[in-house]
């Protein structure tokens, strides 16, 4: 089994700054669209917040590229492609394995930190290379309106997003920086995709975090302590 941490959403790079916690929910901001879109930030809801989070750059009227999807059956569809998706399937991410969905976050008056906000239990893959079934594209998922490279893929299955901005959810260490996270007891050196060097693990379980890269592959087999501590993650989410 893999779980898979997947960053998402605004930060400096996508959008211009982290996706905003509101009434102590934390709403993860699309990033602005790329290749195809017929979403806006308005149809979400999202106008004001992506607005203030961009200084004014995007707003309502903007396209964006809304990915993860979490629809209203309780499902998430979630589209991968070109070099990261690339690295999913060299990591064998397939059905049964986990996406933790985390971005930066920042509630008026706080610092900005990773947090963990959705999660996808993998039941579906879904290879684009030869067309995109048609419910995906009445769905309007980005992945499914525009081929962005050979390897489009979408990954299904059940999933859905917090409520709340528990501290359960946090990965950044208190007072920061955003790159330096709490890390899980189970997980040690070696065990996380794009974190090799051994500068990046420091003692009081803290890890500091590659700044750019979205799929984090941590490959726990059989081990129960990282099973453990998945289900919790998962239930503070469903919970919410």
């Amino acid at each position: 089994m893999r779980i898979i941490f997947s960053r998402k959403g605004f930060d400096s790079a996508a959008g211009g700054g982290p996706s905003p916690i509101v009434g102590g929910r934390p709403v993860s901001l699309p990033i602005p669209a790329g290749a195809a879109s017929r979403t806006r930030y308005g149809d979400l809801g999202l106008g004001e917040h992506a607005a203030a989070a961009s200084r004014g750059r995007l707003g309502g009227d903007a396209l964006c590229h809304h990915d993860p999807m979490f629809v209203e059956d309780g499902r998430c569809l979630f589209g991968q492609v070109g070099a990261a998706q690339t690295h999913l399937s060299n990591r064998g991410v397939g059905r049964g394995d986990v996406f933790l969905f985390f971005g930066l976050f920042r509630e008026a008056g706080g610092d900005p930190h990773h947090r963990i906000f959705g999660y996808l239990e993998v039941e579906d893959i879904i290879p684009l290379a030869s067309g995109a079934p048609q419910w995906l594209v009445e769905r309007g998922h980005p992945h499914a309106l525009a081929m962005h490279g050979t390897n489009d893929t979408i990954y299904a299955g059940p999933g859905r997003t917090a409520n709340k901005a528990c501290d359960a959810l946090r990965l950044t260490v208190p007072g920061g920086p955003a790159s330096l996270w709490r890390r899980p007891a189970w997980l040690s050196p070696g065990g996380l995709s794009y974190h090799d060097r051994a500068d990046r693990w420091l003692p009081a379980k803290r890890l500091r975090s590659v700044a750019r890269g979205q799929e984090f592959v941590a490959d726990i087999g059989r081990r129960q302590a990282p099973r453990a501590w998945l289900a919790r993650i998962v239930e503070e989410i469903r919970a919410s």
